[in-house]
């Protein structure tokens, strides 16, 4: 067990990265694709991971991490089960927000958008795509609603195991891709002696622009 005499005693200097005006794109959505490629060398665990931020009908906030499956027209692609708790909060409500957080490079990106579902024909070609393992949990899970236990998931995967050794898999209706096109995107690098590096996009008036701001 690790032991530490205050959670406020938990820290560590960030480096020597930087984040410099004069070394950014003038496009957020290809700075991102740049910083991607160098982090996922970097890190070896989920760099795929994103943190997605909804609203309920009550306006309370939810959080969830989900993956990052594709960056298309300048969008960021993910798929869940259209009857999940997410997918209906996104439904009433189609603004939402992104975190990636990368440790070992001390990287951070933020974004805020508009979501709504991708094409069917790209939900198809995605889940088709999957291991057979993952199609069929998709199918098996009833995500979000109440179960008796692990013994019912385990107990419909393996109907559909058996079942689906005769039959091919077909992408079920509730279950498919989510695109956020995004409105503000912020580039974060965290630096030693907590001066860290802030850079934020703004969409205006269909133009990106950036700015610093203050640690």
């Amino acid at each position: 067990m690790v032991h530490w005499k205050s959670i406020s005693d938990i820290r560590r200097d960030y480096g020597q990265l930087s984040l410099n005006e004069d070394d950014i794109d003038p496009c957020p959505i290809v700075q991102f694709e740049r910083w991607f490629a160098e982090v996922v060398e970097s890190e070896k665990n989920d760099p795929t991971t994103m943190l997605l931020s909804t609203v309920d009908e009550k306006g309370h906030p939810d959080s969830r991490c989900v993956l990052l499956k594709e960056i298309f027209d300048g969008q960021f692609v993910f798929y869940t089960n259209y009857q999940s708790v997410k997918a209906k909060q996104m439904e009433a409500n189609p603004s939402v927000a992104l975190n990636f957080y990368w440790p070992n490079m001390a990287r951070q990106v933020r974004i805020r958008g508009q979501v709504k579902k991708t094409s069917q024909e790209k939900s198809d070609a995605y889940f088709l795509s999957r291991p057979l393992a993952n199609q069929l949990g998709s199918i098996a899970s009833p995500q979000s609603t109440e179960i008796s236990g692990r013994i019912e998931l385990e107990k419909k995967f393996n109907e559909l195991v058996i079942k689906h050794q005769k039959e091919p898999v077909v992408r079920p209706v509730h279950w498919g891709g989510f695109a956020v096109t995004p409105e503000q995107i912020e580039f974060w690098q965290g630096r030693d002696s907590r001066l860290s590096d802030r850079i934020q996009y703004q969409l205006q008036h269909g133009k990106w622009h950036h700015r610093r701001l203050a640690p």
